[in-house]
């Protein structure tokens, strides 16, 4: 290959990886768009503002399908090559988004948040390990950081995104440029991609390459304009005398009990059909069922109701009683009954979703556990800086309140890259330890927020050195994990480092929660009846700062918990990591996870 060709490759590399950053960085802002959405969303599918208990599921149907698909599509980017994983992850974020920007009920909308989960959390283990294939060796530090940030930064990225949108249209407009921008990274990763077999494409898919097929996209076509005006049941439409009568239920009253609606479902069900028996359709549907099964669909079926039992435990709790709920319990219990199932599965099968003694170096489980840690204490960065404000200067402005959360996020990424320079030369070990050591001062440093601290230049101290912390911890422990792991587990490893943090920062936002929760109520049981206080207009604006005051008691409280959990993560990287040599940690295997 010439100079000039290599050039090329290398231009196209980094945009490749760009768009695959800016892919995942879209979807975890998806996460946690619907934070100023949600009333509009709930009144939009016809569920009363003040039932805000049943739009849980909106929240938890992204989740469950974010965390519980990861570990299985990591695996079958493991088995089937990264760019067409990545695409397909693409194209199901896009698919939520169409049909939550559609969605006229509560199981339409859930079904919408789940695919988007879904699509969403496919992209973090597939672009991971389609950097480890494209880079070099000796020049994967900096984006080992740089993919390790843009998923955290999503956190902020998200509220203020759709903070814009709404200033402008409604909840739905949100959903339909997800759509859009999921369709377009799609089509450019895909023509992005570097022209290698083993890379981008199965024997099968090369085969047919070039070879166009009409009737799937047409059968595509159908089914998507039968779906969209079956949701959206246009006035003008229902109310001629000729088109109307699409609309006409069979029986009942269900949408798609209707002309209109069967229709559409034949047209699905010969789309299904095409795609499955037709010699070279556009959609590979026998080779993904095929790739499904290579991946262990039965285990990963398992390990989702496991972990799925985990996410329903702690979402559903009320943190102002307990961790989880009493209905929480048995969501717990049937975790603990999918998780035996799974270990005697994975005993037993013949090719598993997570193949026997692949996590079984200490690094490796002990990089899992280090991320469980992580997450715990970077949820409360994420939930409570932003909440401290709302309690102390922006009682009645959540957006600037949010916006000093950017401080502490501006330095995540510095910190992510520094630490992916570090690894060349240091130890993980010591790496991880001082990076959450530095995020362990930065909470304890927080603690020491009063009213106005968040006005003063003071509070930038804590907030850069917390932020600096956590970026970088993230580089160390991927590398620490993926050098003690085969090459061809890289896929699913990654997984479980996301799951890993994701629950992590389940069980940690229940349990810091409840523990400051609990300083408040003893804090607010100190303050005066109001009528002995509120005689007067100043005697008013002292009970408020008294209660302020117990609010502020409550933050602290969930700071010196994170602080606790950044210890506990610095310890067991010293320990778990303490074997693991720079010259081990190669950067091809530390852009393989996350």
């Amino acid at each position: 290959m010439s100079v000039g060709e290599q050039a090329q490759v290398t231009r196209t590399s980094r945009l490749l990886l760009a768009m695959a950053a800016v892919a995942v960085a879209f979807a975890a802002a998806d996460t946690y768009v619907v934070v100023l959405a949600l009333p509009d969303m709930m009144t939009g599918v016809g569920v009363p503002i003040d039932q805000l208990q049943r739009a849980a599921p909106i929240v938890s149907g992204f989740l469950l399908g974010y965390v519980a698909m990861l570990p299985l599509i990591g695996r079958i980017a493991d088995l089937r090559g990264r760019v067409p994983v990545l695409v397909m992850a693409l194209v199901l974020f896009a698919l939520g988004s169409l049909v939550t920007t559609l969605a006229y009920d509560m199981p339409s909308i859930v079904a919408g948040r789940f695919l988007q989960g879904v699509g969403g959390g496919g992209l973090v283990p597939a672009t991971l390990a389609l950097v480890a294939d494209l880079y070099p060796a000796e020049r994967r530090g900096v984006p080992l950081g740089i993919v390790s940030a843009v998923q955290e930064i999503g956190s902020v990225l998200g509220p203020l995104f759709g903070a814009a949108v709404l200033a402008f249209a409604d909840w739905r407009a949100i959903f339909a440029i997800n759509l859009a921008v999921g369709l377009v990274l799609a089509a450019a990763i895909r023509a992005l991609a570097p022209p290698s077999p083993s890379l981008v494409e199965a024997p099968a898919q090369r085969a047919s390459r070039g070879r166009v097929d009409l009737v799937g996209p047409l059968l595509l076509l159908a089914t998507m304009a039968g779906g969209a005006v079956v949701f959206l049941r246009p006035a003008s439409l229902m109310r001629d005398l000729t088109w109307g009568r699409l609309f006409i239920p069979f029986a009942g009253d269900g949408r798609w009990l209707t002309p209109l609606g069967a229709a559409t479902v034949m047209a699905l069900v010969l789309l299904v059909a095409w795609c499955w028996f037709a010699a070279r359709p556009a959609f590979d549907l026998r080779g993904w069922v095929r790739v499904l099964v290579e991946a262990d669909l039965v285990g990963a079926v398992l390990l989702a109701a496991a972990l799925g039992g985990v996410i329903l435990a702690f979402v559903t709790a009320d943190p102002k009683i307990e961790v989880f709920s009493p209905r929480g319990r048995w969501y717990l219990l049937g975790a603990a009954v999918a998780t035996a199932a799974f270990l005697w599965h994975v005993r037993r099968a013949a090719n598993p979703l997570v193949p026997r003694g692949a996590l079984r170096r200490t690094p490796a489980w002990g990089a899992l556990l280090v991320s469980f840690f992580v997450g715990a204490a970077l949820i409360a960065a994420l939930i409570d800086i932003p909440l401290f404000a709302r309690t102390t200067v922006y009682p009645d402005d959540q957006l600037p309140a949010a916006l000093v959360l950017v401080r502490f996020l501006l330095a995540l990424p510095v910190g992510a890259v520094v630490g992916g320079y570090l690894i060349r030369t240091v130890s993980p070990a010591i790496v991880t330890a001082g990076g959450m050591l530095m995020a362990a001062a930065g909470f304890v440093l927080m603690t020491r927020w009063g009213l106005t601290t968040i006005e003063e230049p003071i509070a930038n101290v804590a907030l850069i050195t917390g932020g600096l912390g956590f970026g970088l911890a993230l580089a160390p422990v991927n590398a620490a994990l993926l050098a003690h792991t085969d090459d061809d587990v890289h896929g699913v490893a990654s997984a479980f480092v996301v799951v890993a943090r994701m629950v992590g920062m389940l069980v940690g936002i229940s349990a810091l929660t409840t523990i400051g929760l609990r300083r408040y109520y003893a804090e607010q049981g100190e303050v005066p009846p109001v009528q002995e206080v509120c005689d007067g207009k100043s005697r008013c604006e002292e009970f408020s700062d008294l209660l302020r005051v117990a609010g502020i008691a409550q933050e602290h409280a969930v700071f010196w918990g994170a602080a606790g959990c950044a210890v506990a993560a610095a310890v067991i990287a010293l320990v778990v990591f303490r074997g693991v040599r720079p010259d081990r940690v190669s950067t091809r295997e530390a852009l393989t996870g996350h």
